[in-house]
């Protein structure tokens, strides 16, 4: 397997979908999915029941994983 080109705290530019032409940060990386988590990028709202942490319950924002292949390392 080869190495992976991306670690946390990189700077990314998306290069496909429907964020193309962001940059951001990478929260996580997931290399034997070959997946990243970039900060505001393919953001999804979750519905979450009322809990000790979230007593109201409702929606929460959670940026979900992208394909390493869609991003691109920007040199900061």
């Amino acid at each position: 397997m080869a190495k992976f080109k991306f670690k946390k705290g990189d700077t990314v530019e998306v290069i496909a979908g429907d964020d193309k032409g962001t940059k951001a940060e990478v929260l996580q990386v997931m290399p034997k999915k070959n997946k990243v988590i970039v900060k505001g990028v393919r953001v999804a709202k979750k519905t979450v029941k009322p809990s000790e942490q979230n007593p109201q319950g409702g929606f929460i924002s959670k940026e979900m994983p992208i394909d390493a292949s869609n991003v691109r390392k920007v040199e900061a």
